[in-house]
């Protein structure tokens, strides 16, 4: 083997090391309640946002509050946030504030989340399994902060820490796309159906991310 291969297989070895992947047909599965397990995204764009959207899959069956996505800057650790607050209903959090919408719930089946702001109107949005909720707003007018540090597993009370092993993943995640963009609802369809839309903030296809503590990559369960 030569040193190049040999330094390949050292560094995608490491707990923590930075990884780039195309990541079709896989998911992160995070195995235990842990504020120690938590993956980390780098973003492709690191500018203000004046409107995004957001969208995922996961498979949980924890009946308790947990994150799904958590976006936090050095002075906003709640600067995007989708959270599953209690049964039936899930938070989306802008700037720090926070918008409340009722879902259905399925019991062992995976679940497709999409979420959406526009800084023009206050618009947020969320859809769950290709279907939209009530829609609502907050922070009209509001920049999202750059510089972000993205977490899955986790939510950050603080810049890229100040876990919660109460709050934490207990599942499988995947499919996770950010666009600097509001989606159209055909094109949410589309992403929620498995079709490809290029994301231009986090491409799941081309996933640049670092896995700490008790995660791993393993083939989807979901179709």
């Amino acid at each position: 083997m030569d040193k190049l291969s040999l330094c390949f297989l050292v560094v995608i070895g490491l707990p923590g090391a930075f990884l780039q992947s195309d990541m079709q047909n896989k998911a992160f599965v995070f195995p235990i309640e842990s504020d120690k397990s938590f993956v980390t995204l780098f973003a492709k764009v690191q500018e203000p946002l004046k409107a995004f959207t957001v969208c995922l899959r996961v498979y949980t069956a924890l009946t308790r509050p947990y994150s799904l996505f958590s976006y936090a800057t050095r002075t906003q650790s709640n600067e995007i946030l989708l959270f599953k607050d209690r049964s039936g209903v899930y938070s989306v959090s802008v700037g720090g504030s926070d918008a409340y919408f009722k879902a259905p719930e399925k019991s062992y089946a995976p679940m497709h989340f999409c979420i959406s702001w526009e800084s023009s109107s206050g618009i947020v949005e969320l859809w769950v399994d290709g279907r939209p909720m009530v829609r609502t707003s907050l922070k009209k007018g509001y920049a999202v902060g750059a510089g972000a540090n993205i977490i899955l597993g986790q939510e950050q009370d603080s810049f890229a820490g100040n876990f919660d092993t109460n709050q934490s993943l207990v599942g499988d995640i995947g499919e996770v796309n950010m666009w600097d963009f509001v989606l159209s609802p055909v094109e949410i369809n589309s992403v929620y159906n498995g079709k490809a839309f290029s994301a231009n903030v986090l491409n799941w296809q081309e996933l640049s991310y670092e896995a700490q503590g008790e995660v791993f990559v393993k083939t989807q369960l979901w179709t």
